[in-house]
């Protein structure tokens, strides 16, 4: 997987472990592994303005996803995937910070961090949750890839429940 993070946002992120999940993300979605994917980080001043110009939505959001190729995983698990141009993934650490602290069990900015880079690949795959089964699968989907990771990174505690809207 051929995956830059980009960290314009001027907070301090662990970028190893974004990185590191978005990889497994992929590799549990069995995409390609010669396809690429571009994470930037970026401070709630330039999120809000993406959230305006493509969403119409005022103020900074937590994740944007903007798909390049029309990748999907594979259908069945002796089909090859196609390789391609994933696209970006968009993250807001001064949303994922309030988010993480707002959170059921309460969790740090970089656990919040890590979930959405999983939400957004979902998102970059096809994934929504507009309506309520969409949403039961993509969560459910969210909550197993992130566990997965945990889990293979022998990471301890809880995992961060989704708090993406």
């Amino acid at each position: 997987m051929a995956i830059d993070v980009n960290n314009e946002s001027g907070t301090d992120i662990d970028e190893r472990a974004v990185l590191d999940v978005a990889r497994y993300a992929l590799a549990r979605m069995r995409i390609h592994p010669l396809s690429e994917l571009s994470v930037i980080v970026v401070d709630a001043d330039a999120m809000e303005q993406l959230h305006i110009q493509w969403m119409d939505l005022p103020g900074p959001t937590d994740v944007m996803s903007f798909p390049m190729d029309e990748l999907r995983p594979p259908a069945k698990d002796d089909e090859e995937p196609p390789q391609g141009l994933l696209g970006d993934i968009v993250l807001c650490p001064d949303v994922a910070k309030k988010q993480g602290e707002e959170a059921p069990t309460g969790h740090s900015m970089d656990e919040e961090l890590q979930l959405l880079t999983v939400h957004g690949v979902l998102h970059l795959l096809g994934y929504d949750h507009e309506e309520p089964d969409e949403r039961a699968e993509m969560f459910g989907l969210q909550a197993a890839i992130i566990d997965g990771w945990r889990a293979e990174y022998g990471l301890t505690g809880p995992s961060p429940a989704p708090t993406t809207r």
